[in-house]
């Protein structure tokens, strides 16, 4: 009999009415059952956050630090299990799945750290004009209110932790929404979180159905929204209350840039290697995933059929063996619009270099060249293992092709000169420049977001705990200074 994963209701384990059937994309089995909380169980979760709003942030730093080391140390004690959770539900290859369990011990680890030295607050002498003297200003942090977090398939379990760490750490409780086709790993974090001791109500974790979530972003006991996923709701979410503070991660169109001067054999086998790797190891469901090669023409002909060979030696199949590189589409769907665009632009004469095959939800990688500026794949998130690269002439028109797009996320660029890279830093536009690398390196600990269409805000513990909260000033008078 399949197993029914509770909720977490303030707190403590509960069921609803009705369950949520989650099913492996591999083979389509049933992993679990997500119990669905009530109407009535969503306003109890609403109205519990908000009533511990001040208990909450009151709560001693070492309270909140020590949940959070717990919770880092029970993932490293359960890897796992947790990890073969992950690759169940989301099809994850597990090499890829442990180590995004590792991950997410990392983000509860940096929180207590940040925990412990967060909110010390910052004086500053007012007497530097006459009319202060004797005045000293004391600015400390404080959770603007209750948050509602909504976390993405993709990475289950490390995208929930990003959400929940931080307002734990901050002492701002929060409302956890976890992707109803991947909800199982958001919801053992839950079984970690109450074996603390933090305040009743300081946390929720509901499998919430998508049509259900308009009346909860609008609830006003909710001030703050932070949301991970596509541009089409993020930016709905963001129109619907527009005096709240919203922080949205709504993906982008990674571009890979090969400069004249990474031209060796090691330097082209290096970055081949790393941009079919990371043009796949999701199955390209990552919002820095690289989708865009662009290269010299210098070291283009000398690119290309590396990339291909080591697109080639990408290891696809079940994601429960070790040796698998890339795994499926989180469902059928998802793998027949990637089958649907890339046909679009093979029709529209790009040239079909890899893969463009679909077995179920799964996608072969693949490689386009010569595509259409006006082609669906060139111009939106395809997140789908699916690569195309152009050829340019110089770093100018290398960083204007990364430039030339309404996603601004991460970009990497592989050079060795260190002009380039500060050029590189300044002249493009996206959150985060990579030098050396793909554009799919992030730690936990940066800020991370973007710019233009994709999205607004910064992730990273200790960003999203400014986020999560506003500076408040006390001035005192009369001191002798």
């Amino acid at each position: 009999m399949t197993s029914i994963h509770a909720f977490w209701l303030a707190g403590r384990q509960t069921t609803g009415e009705t369950t949520l059937d989650v099913t492996s994309p591999w083979d389509g089995r049933t992993v679990g059952k997500a119990a669905v909380p009530t109407d009535a169980q969503v306003e109890e979760a609403v109205a519990a956050a908000y009533a511990v709003r001040d208990e909450f942030a009151a709560t001693p730093a070492h309270v909140r630090a020590a949940a959070l080391d717990h919770v880092s140390r029970r993932l490293v004690e359960r890897t796992e299990e947790i990890a073969q959770l992950i690759s169940a539900e989301n099809g994850k290859p597990i090499k890829w799945a442990r180590g995004e369990v590792g991950r997410a011990v990392s983000v509860f680890r940096f929180a207590s750290e940040e925990a412990r030295r967060f909110n010390g607050g910052e004086a500053q002498r007012l007497d530097t004009d006459a009319g202060g003297q004797g005045r000293l200003a004391f600015t400390r942090r404080f959770p603007k209110g209750v948050v509602l977090g909504i976390a993405p398939f993709n990475f289950p379990l490390n995208l929930c932790a990003h959400k929940i760490a931080p307002a734990i750490a901050s002492g701002t409780p929060i409302i956890l929404k976890p992707a109803p086709a991947t909800p199982l790993s958001g919801l053992l974090i839950g079984e970690l979180l109450a074996e603390t001791e933090l305040p009743a109500g300081s946390w929720s974790i509901l499998p919430v159905a998508n049509e259900k979530m308009p009346a909860l972003v609008q609830d006003e006991r909710l001030p703050v929204i932070s949301f991970t996923g596509s541009e089409k709701v993020g930016y709905a979410i963001l129109d619907s209350v527009p005096r709240k503070h919203c922080t949205l991660e709504l993906g982008g169109n990674g571009a890979a840039v090969v400069l004249a001067d990474f031209s060796s054999d090691e330097d082209l086998d290096w970055a081949a290697s790393r941009i079919a790797t990371f043009s796949n190891y999701q199955g390209g469901q990552s919002c820095i995933s690289v989708q865009r090669v662009i290269a010299d023409a210098s070291v283009y002909d000398r690119l290309v059929p590396r990339v291909l060979a080591a697109i080639e030696a990408q290891n696809t199949g079940d994601p429960s063996d070790p040796q698998t590189d890339v795994g499926p589409l989180v469902n059928e769907d998802a793998a027949k619009r990637v089958e649907s665009w890339v046909d679009e632009a093979v029709q529209a004469g790009a040239k079909l270099l890899a893969g463009g095959k679909r077995d179920g939800a799964s996608y072969a990688p693949t490689v386009l060249a010569d595509v259409p500026a006006d082609a669906t794949i060139a111009v939106e998130e395809v997140f789908g293992p699916v690569l195309t690269i152009k050829k340019v002439d110089g770093e100018a028109e290398a960083f204007a092709a990364v430039n030339d797009s309404k996603y601004g996320l991460q970009a990497g660029v592989f050079t060795h000169d260190l002009q380039t890279a500060f050029r590189a830093h300044r002249a493009l536009e996206v959150g985060g420049v990579v030098i050396g690398d793909a554009p799919s390196y992030r730690a936990d600990q940066m800020p991370y977001g973007g710019v233009k269409q994709s999205g607004v805000g910064r992730e990273g513990v200790r960003f999203a705990m400014d986020d999560y909260t506003y500076e408040r000033v006390m001035v005192m008078t009369g001191l002798d200074l």
